[in-house]
């Protein structure tokens, strides 16, 4: 199929697997919906989450269908956020716009030195990622620092979009009345200040393949004593634990958002962030509010499972904690703060998000249109 001729005005987007409708292909969507109506604008969707992009009532084909196979690989753009499987080329004529879905804090791709994921020899690994990044005709960037990074890391030679991401624009031009439509949403009293709890995933930590295991290191009523009276705590696990986590008896203060759609309303409706090497923290950034970083196995992940590419205990715009009382010690005190007077939190922001000037968007689509 990828032989016959392209269909110039088709784009075809995925975001994490096909499983979601986020990030930065949803950004360049939903820009090129409003700006370029000549094209024909479709997403490739696991049957797992069709449901959700009938809700959006967003156009898409349900991902390996026989449509699926008879469209994919005839649209000239594709849009993607993460790897594609191995066996899919990049047919001849096909414009693959990957736009990756972070800033680097911990090791990715061929700088990781020994791969602990289930199922995985660290040789493949790098070989997929190798044979992944040859069928990138462009690359998006966040900044410079990135940009350096994804080269090597992805060994990619192409074209880079050094642009800022897509899906940070909105943090830049939000409206305050986004938050009063999250608390609506989910329930929440509009007199609650909102503490967002995204951690990542940990490699050694599993169930399966793809199914990483996730343990709660501080005690939800010890939080709840503690902050329940003014803040609800929202609970955004990364896309591969798979843990499923009862909360109903913290009903009120407690909220699992981890399947709500885009983590960056979340980012919007939140006074506070509590990550550890996640790198939500860089873009939340962006919002100028309190991060803390409840780093609780740092020496391990550091040493053994990743490594980092920043002097993260050095250059972290927040708190480094490891205990649950030094979690809660510091989360008082950066509420009485103001991060914006914090000499280590501007340099930061001019090192990683010089660029975020909530109009990324339009330079990526520009670039690979043009």
């Amino acid at each position: 199929m990828g032989l016959l001729p392209k269909k110039s005005k088709l784009v075809i987007f995925e975001s994490f697997h096909a499983k979601q409708y986020s990030d930065n292909p949803r950004s360049i969507y939903e820009y090129m919906k409003e700006h370029h109506q000549d094209y024909l604008l479709l997403w490739s969707v696991d049957k797992q989450a069709v449901k959700l992009f009938e809700e959006f009532q967003v156009p898409y084909i349900r991902r390996f269908s026989i449509r699926w196979f008879l469209t994919f690989p005839r649209a000239k753009y594709w849009v993607n956020n993460v790897r594609l499987p191995g066996w899919m080329p990049n047919p001849h004529g096909t414009v693959y716009v990957q736009t990756w879905h972070g800033t680097p804090l911990k090791k990715l791709g061929l700088d990781i030195e020994e791969i602990h994921m289930p199922g995985t020899k660290t040789d493949n690994y790098k070989k997929n990622f190798i044979n992944e990044s040859r069928n990138w005709d462009y690359l998006v960037s966040p900044n410079a620092y990135s940009t350096e990074i994804f080269k090597r890391a992805f060994h990619y030679n192409g074209h880079v979009i050094e642009s800022g991401y897509p899906r940070n624009d909105v943090l830049s031009n939000h409206s305050d009345g986004a938050i009063g439509e999250l608390k609506q949403k989910l329930g929440i009293p509009t007199d609650k200040k909102i503490m967002l709890y995204a951690p990542t995933w940990r490699d050694n930590e599993f169930y399966s393949k793809g199914k990483y295991k996730f343990k709660f290191q501080f005690d939800l009523d010890n939080w709840k004593r503690e902050f329940g009276a003014e803040w609800v705590l929202l609970t955004r696990m990364h896309y591969l634990v798979a843990e499923n986590f009862d909360f109903s008896t913290h009903e009120g203060s407690v909220y699992d958002v981890s399947s709500y759609p885009d983590i960056r309303d979340l980012y919007v409706g939140a006074d506070l962030l509590i990550t550890d090497y996640s790198s939500v923290f860089f873009d939340f950034a962006i919002l100028n509010r309190p991060i803390v970083f409840f780093m609780y196995d740092l020496a391990t992940y550091r040493d053994q499972l990743r490594g980092f590419y920043i002097d993260i205990e050095g250059d972290a715009p927040g708190p480094i904690v490891q205990t649950e009382e030094e979690l809660f010690d510091v989360i008082h005190e950066l509420v009485r703060s103001n991060v914006d007077a914090n000499p280590k939190f501007i340099s930061f922001k001019d090192k990683f998000s010089s660029l975020e000037d909530g109009h990324a968007t339009r330079r990526v689509v520009q670039a690979f249109l043009e």
